[in-house]
């Protein structure tokens, strides 16, 4: 259907307000993680929010994040074409304002996240409002996401070590000093690889941040980052608070290089030399009996099986979120 800006995932937002889903929030640094999270969101009548950090864009751009931004959101923008779905960009984690600002004249993000959740409140607060002024002044409809709390691990190298949640009070005046139009918050979840049994979650919390926002008269879409770890059953629970949106990218690193290792160890004699048969790859193998499988070392066959696999996450990740069958655009 088409790659859609801020004004249109607000809308999105406000569906998901109204009617109690998130978006699924998947990041990306390559096509067959993207084409995966496509066919996915299509079959569940889904739409989709894709994400990129820094960091991602420099792998795309092989060092360049201008040059990963452009290529990625070029990409992007024809597959999203081919489905029927709503499609949007999201940048994770950004704490650079340089690159902030060529994105947003670049126009290529629905949405930024600006990150100072690291800094003290007052800074987080000016760098936060910064951004939306920036996006003001440009005329920009992107909208722009901030986080107040701090959650454990590393993400595109931003690491805490200690987590603090998010006070509802201090969300409040976070949100109206900012304007920022989502805000993510600390109620327990962690980045990097975490178990929903071990993590000390306050749905409560969550719930008493929406309800000191909205006795402000702030209907401000919550967001829900380091998920990963996270059981079906809390998912469940966390999404009745405001929560619209729910940040995933761990889950999906894993299920790229499991689908690839199962598939390569299936048919490790295929790939890899006998014994006695000498590992001459310099020379293709030219001088043995033995030569490797076309059939399984195609980087595509093993790109099609990481696309249906991330296929199938996504899919039921947006069943568990609410967001299928809830396309404004199918």
């Amino acid at each position: 259907m088409g790659f859609y800006g801020g004004d249109e995932l607000s809308k999105v937002y406000a569906d998901g307000l109204e009617d109690g889903f998130g978006l699924v929030a998947s990041n990306v640094a390559e096509p067959n993680v993207l084409l995966g999270l496509l066919e996915g969101a299509e079959r569940v009548d889904s739409d989709l929010l894709v994400q990129m950090s820094a960091g991602a864009c420099r792998f795309a751009g092989d060092g360049d994040e201008v040059a990963g931004l452009k290529a990625m959101g070029n990409y992007i923008e024809v597959m999203a074409e081919q489905r029927d779905i709503g499609v949007f960009l999201n940048m994770d984690h950004q704490t650079d304002m340089a690159f902030i600002e060529a994105q947003m004249d670049l126009d290529i993000p629905s949405s930024i996240m600006i990150d100072a959740s690291h800094e003290e409140f007052e800074e987080n607060v000016a760098r936060s409002k910064r951004v939306v002024e920036m996006a003001e002044e440009k005329g920009s409809d992107v909208l722009v996401e901030a986080e107040l709390g701090q959650i454990k691990g590393v993400e595109d190298g931003i690491e805490a070590d200690e987590a603090f949640y998010t006070d509802p009070e201090q969300a409040v005046e976070f949100v109206e000093r900012t304007g920022c139009d989502l805000l993510a918050i600390a109620v327990g979840t962690q980045h990097g690889v975490a178990k929903g049994k071990d993590l000390e979650l306050r749905p409560d919390l969550a719930r008493d941040i929406e309800d000191a926002l909205r006795d402000h008269g702030l209907d401000t879409p919550l967001v829900l980052h380091g998920s990963s770890g996270l059981q079906p059953s809390q998912v469940e629970e966390m999404m009745q608070y405001g929560i619209c949106k729910m940040n995933k990218d761990t889950r999906y690193q894993y299920e790229y290089t499991r689908t690839a290792f199962d598939l390569y160890r299936a048919h490790t004699d295929e790939l890899v030399p006998p014994e006695g048969v000498p590992d001459s790859r310099d020379t293709f193998f030219e001088d043995a009996d033995w030569s490797p499988n076309k059939d399984v070392f195609d980087p595509r066959v093993a790109g099609r099986d990481i696309r249906e696999r991330i296929a199938d996450v996504h899919a039921d990740l947006a069943e568990l979120a609410g967001s299928a069958g809830q396309s404004r655009y199918a």
